[in-house]
């Protein structure tokens, strides 16, 4: 769920949403992208995707909430999770940045709704 560079923005360059689509097309995966901002004409030509416009409920083995649109938070996890099949994961990955910190890449995961949280820092 989502595509554009940051959230509530229709901006697509430069987008790190296509480098994890990228992983999973290596893997032979489906993957469906849904984005509500973004300009699916503009998808295509840029990155070759053509964004879904609904999302099916009870469809996909994962669901990965890649752009914090406030869409997706007005849907609400309950919601999100009516998409995935009975056993479905819910992933939000989030990257934060920081020059004293170095970077710190936040993961969460949702597996039969308990939640689990893990943490990779860099320097």
């Amino acid at each position: 769920m989502g595509l554009t560079f940051k959230e509530n923005c229709p901006d697509i360059r430069n987008t790190r949403v296509v480098d994890l689509i990228k992983e999973f097309d290596r893997y032979h995966a489906t993957v469906d992208v849904y984005d509500p901002w973004i300009n699916p004409e503009e998808a295509k030509l840029e990155y070759d995707i053509m964004p879904v416009e609904t999302l099916p409920q009870g469809y996909y083995d994962a669901i990965i909430i890649a752009v914090g649109h406030d869409q997706f938070r007005t849907m609400g996890i309950e919601i999100i999770r009516r998409l995935g099949k009975p056993s479905h994961v819910i992933i939000r990955p989030k990257l934060y940045v920081s020059r004293r910190a170095g970077r710190r890449a936040t993961l969460v995961l949702f597996h039969h709704g308990t939640r689990y949280d893990a943490q990779l820092c860099t320097a």
